[in-house]
């Protein structure tokens, strides 16, 4: 059955969704009223699981079964330096599975990182099925602009995991820039400067009329909130070690809980200027209490944070270079994500944009309400009437975005010769013909690359691209023709065909970080873990 169809930012520290309601956008709240729920899963012992708040509820006294910030860990291979730095931090175990991606390990269980994702779409889909007294079967779901294939692929197999059909994934600076431009209604330049939880995304566009064209965008998938977080931890660490000469950092269970501190800690300085964590017992055994107040003020945070914040004008600087403007031809400058909330990250902001950040709007629920007006887009034929009070009706928004990264594939001599060049305008394809290099081969294989280095090691191994079933013949005597697509959706679909016969040649792309078949056929073939939160 065709259901409703809501937007859903998944997000790192928090998720959100929203559907059109009465001809307006409505961010959609839980049972007790709360629009946004913390992206947490906990398992606990009898085999149900939490999810949202009281999951988060869960850190400090089960850190091994309690699940955060797994949208980090999503798409990359069990390899990548990312899920070491994560494995470290974390307090859960990450394992490698057999198809080189990191498996969760809970309860004496591995999930796939996209079946912890797939829990927290399944809370956001129930939550939206109470509220709206209808079924919700289709998904816009948001991810980083500057999210790879791989990470886009688990993201649409997580949404297929919670019973939804994923319409489109949709950028999340483009869905925020829907909002805000739906809302506006002006011709303008814009910047949308997106900090969240775990990435950061700047993504430049140009609104006109009915049409959102991205000019340039350019992100970092592993900076945000969190590591904000961890340096607070640090701090802590340093100061209990100094007081009662004990290092903590072994013990899972009281970084857990310094990591929760520190994030509350975090939000009160911004808030309120300062705050006071008191740190108790968390010496294990000690006879004696180990009871200490720590405080921390805005300048600390400038202390052990200004760099981070510094990162993202790197990136900044690259998106406006590719762009070709500069930050003085930038008319509004839009905050996007929970970590913008800090007093730091707007002053900061401010200062490299110069000019006041846009704060109109609410950052945390910003992305979910333009991946609703997109759905309303896409969802017409059964909601005809519907238009934006105060923009334009969603059906004729046209949004034109780029690719984030160039894709290519190596070539001899350790070349890496791109076929789709990065902010290239999407749909987009291009061509390539390959030969065969041996009598009767019936089999290649390519590396396929994502990255701008002319050096193939230089370039980020994205998969293995096999062509099979070629015909027999001499060597160099077949020609495969093979077309790289990236379609409106920003996904990548290839296609291959004999350029003599004009038949299509099987291809299989196996993405290096997204599940095997078999993984996923695993995972598909055993349920969810009920829900002990209805």
């Amino acid at each position: 059955m065709k259901g409703r169809i809501v937007g859903i930012d998944l997000g790192t520290s928090n998720s959100c969704v929203a559907a059109v309601v009465n001809g307006e956008p409505v961010v959609i709240p839980d049972r007790e009223g709360w629009k946004t729920q913390p992206s947490v899963v906990s398992f606990l012992p009898d085999g149900r699981t939490l999810v949202g708040r009281s999951a988060k509820n869960r850190l400090p006294i089960d850190p091994m079964n309690t699940i955060y910030s797994a949208k980090r860990l999503i798409g990359r291979p069990f390899y990548s330096p990312e899920v070491k730095v994560a494995a470290s931090r974390y307090g859960y175990k990450i394992a490698a599975g057999s198809d080189d991606t990191p498996k969760i390990v809970v309860r004496d269980k591995e999930l796939a990182v996209e079946e912890i994702q797939a829990l927290v779409l399944r809370h956001m889909k129930t939550i939206a099925e109470q509220h709206l007294g209808e079924v919700v079967n289709r998904a816009i779901i948001t991810v980083p602009a500057n999210f790879n294939e791989a990470q886009r692929q688990s993201t649409v197999l997580a949404g297929q995991l919670a019973g939804l059909d994923v319409e489109r994934v949709l950028n999340e600076p483009t869905a925020a820039a829907l909002a805000y431009g739906s809302a506006n209604n002006k011709r303008e330049r814009i910047a949308v400067y997106d900090f969240g939880g775990g990435t950061f995304d700047i993504t430049v566009l140009e609104l006109r009329d009915h049409v959102f064209e991205v000019r340039s965008t350019a992100g970092d998938s592993f900076l945000g909130g969190d590591d904000f977080d961890f340096r607070i931890v640090d701090l802590i660490v340093s100061s209990f070690q100094e007081r009662f000469n004990f290092d903590i950092r072994t013990d899972r269970s009281a970084m857990q809980r310094l990591k929760a501190l520190a994030e509350q800690a975090k939000i009160d300085v911004s808030e309120q200027g300062s705050a006071v964590a008191r740190i108790a017992e968390l010496i294990p055994g000690a006879a004696a209490a180990s009871e200490f107040d720590f405080k921390l003020d805005a300048q600390m945070i400038r202390q052990r944070c200004a760099d981070l914040v510094q990162q993202t004008f790197g990136v900044c600087d690259e998106a406006l270079k590719l762009a070709r403007i500069s930050s003085s031809e930038i008319d509004r400058v839009v905050l996007v994500g929970g970590t913008t909330k800090s007093p730091l990250v707007r002053e900061m902001a401010k200062a490299y944009f110069f000019k006041e950040p846009f704060d109109a709007i609410n950052p945390d629920e910003v992305i979910a309400v333009g991946a609703a007006i997109y759905a309303r887009g896409l969802d017409h034929v059964a909601y005809p009437s519907v238009n934006i009070p105060g923009g334009i009706p969603a059906l004729t928004a046209l949004l034109l975005d780029v690719t984030p990264h160039a894709l290519g594939i190596e070539t001899v001599g350790g070349i890496a010769d791109s076929l789709i060049l990065r902010n290239s305008a999407i749909p987009t394809r291009s061509t390539r013909t390959f030969v065969t290099s041996r009598d009767d081969q019936e089999t290649v294989r390519v590396n396929v690359l994502e990255g701008e280095s002319r050096s193939a090691s230089e370039c980020r191994l994205l998969g293995v691209l096999t062509l099979t079933g070629l015909r027999r013949a001499r060597r160099g005597q077949v020609a495969v023709e093979v077309t790289f697509e990236v379609k409106s959706d920003g996904m990548l679909h290839v296609r291959a065909r004999d350029k003599q016969t004009g038949r299509h040649t099987q291809t299989i792309l196996r993405v290096a970080g997204v599940m095997s078949d078999e993984s996923r056929d695993a995972a598909r073939s055993r349920d969810l873990p009920a829900s002990a939160d209805r």
